[in-house]
């Protein structure tokens, strides 16, 4: 059976991160993620968690100051240092809250520089991670994400991930499979994810346009779940959408795929 997660950052964006714990569960998820826990204390987040009974999927590395525009730092030139340090600060939080896998965001192309250095850049960021992660068990995931909603992103395609990983030639680098991100990017969705499922680790759902909950756009949700059943697909479905509606006409696609 097909498990969903909350995605706490999108679902329920007006909270806080603990307000959001309770409502998810409110809401009958017994999982979740979020973009990061940092502004939290660590055991404050787990004891939360575990008083509640969720399970905490997974969360970002830190993507910098998000507020000023950072959208992660592992593409970025001349911040080595500050990424070095956020994968230690990501293993301090995942290991307290249980968290076996982590999302390592690409971030924003930088004026001036050209692809290829801003993917030189990378590659030796993963390089660093990936097996720095490895040994205390935890799974390192890079997403790539549309261009539309989020403007001068570097890492959009399956093609620009596969010849990433090729280069970081180390098998804890795995893919976030966001279905919304793929379907504006590059479409064919199923057979894009099929090439690739070996070493997807996670997928991620909303539909297009608005990233509402499955069924209000274009995606052919039904067929999606149906073929990740099919292929034996094991790991949550990390619910990243904004409700079109609020209340529990939101979450009324759920009963018809079931959940666990």
């Amino acid at each position: 059976m097909l498990r969903f997660a909350a995605n706490l950052t999108a679902m329920y964006g007006k909270l806080s991160l603990l307000d959001a714990m309770t409502a998810a569960k409110a809401d009958g998820f017994d999982a979740f993620e979020c973009r990061t826990p940092f502004d939290f204390p660590k055991e404050v987040v787990r004891d939360h968690a575990a008083d509640l009974g969720l399970t905490f999927v997974q969360f970002n590395c830190p993507m910098g100051n998000f507020a000023a525009g950072d959208r992660g730092l592992t593409c970025v030139p001349g911040r080595e240092e500050e990424f070095r340090a956020s994968i230690e600060k990501t293993i301090d939080y995942a290991q307290t809250l249980g968290v076996r896998q982590v999302n390592c965001v690409g971030g924003l192309r930088v004026p001036g520089a050209a692809d290829d250095e801003i993917e030189e850049v990378m590659v030796r960021n993963l390089r660093y991670a990936a097996p720095r992660l490895a040994d205390v068990g935890i799974k390192l995931q890079i997403e790539p994400i549309n261009p539309l909603d989020t403007p001068g992103v570097f890492l959009t395609t399956t093609a620009q991930f596969k010849r990433i990983r090729e280069r970081v030639s180390h098998p804890n680098l795995y893919l976030q499979y966001d279905f919304y991100h793929m379907q504006i990017v590059q479409g064919d969705l199923i057979r894009r994810y099929d090439e690739l499922a070996d070493v997807v680790s996670h997928v991620q759902v909303a539909d297009n346009p608005g990233r509402h909950e499955p069924g209000t756009g274009e995606i052919n949700y039904d067929f999606i779940f149906r073929a990740l059943e099919a292929r034996g697909y094991d790991g949550w479905i990390g619910c990243e959408y904004a409700p079109s509606v609020s209340g529990p006409d939101s979450r009324r696609w759920l009963q018809s795929v079931g959940r666990s």
